[in-house]
Formats: C-alpha cells, sequence, structure tokens
C-alpha cells in the first residue's frame, strides 16, 4: 500500500537544488526545479553513489563519482554509464510541506 509521508519543507530546499533524506531503509533525493518538487531514489544505478550530492541542471541530475545522468521527472538515464533507470515518486506539497509517496508495509 502507497501512502504520503512528510519529508521536508519547501523553505529547506532552494530552487535549483537538491537535498537527500532517509525515509526507513530508503533514500530519496528531492529536486526542486521552478514551482515544482520532484522526488527519485537517492542511488546511482551505475555504482550506488548518492544523486543528491551531484549537479542539478535543467531537469537532470549528474551523479558526482561518473556523470551518469537521470532526469528527476521520472528516474530515466539521459547519459550512460549507467543503463538502468532509478525510482522515481509522486510529491505533493501541501501548505508549505513536500510529501512522498511511497510503498508502506
Amino acid at each position: 500500500m502507497a501512502e504520503f509521508v512528510r519529508v521536508a519543507k519547501t523553505e529547506d530546499i532552494a530552487d535549483g537544488q537538491t537535498r537527500s533524506y532517509k525515509l526507513g531503509e530508503l533514500r530519496v533525493a528531492i529536486c526542486h526545479i521552478g514551482e515544482r518538487y520532484y522526488a527519485i531514489e537517492d542511488v546511482c544505478t551505475h555504482d550506488g553513489a548518492p544523486l543528491g550530492e551531484g549537479s542539478l541542471k535543467d531537469f537532470e541530475i549528474e551523479c558526482p563519482r561518473h556523470g551518469a545522468r537521470f532526469d528527476v521527472r521520472d528516474g530515466h538515464v539521459t547519459r550512460m554509464p549507467a543503463a538502468a533507470a532509478v525510482d522515481s515518486f509522486k510529491v505533493k506539497v501541501d501548505n508549505g510541506e513536500i510529501f512522498v509517496e511511497i510503498e508502506s508495509d
């Protein structure tokens, strides 16, 4: 069953920035682009590096280790060496708070 979990306040993540959060065993990177927030798994599928430490440009986040890139809107790979997409998650903002939809036990 999926549920929305409160992760952060909108004021915690400046436009053009990414912050990483741990939700149980899951690491999630929240990316703020313009008026929208996006959530992807915070693990590069190439070598496990934390994507939240990478650079964000437009809708792409670049892995800090080997330069693989992913589209933060849906997690698909936009540049090798990664070949597999990262998981992406639905985000909603309510009253200045960011919620991410994750599977619960």
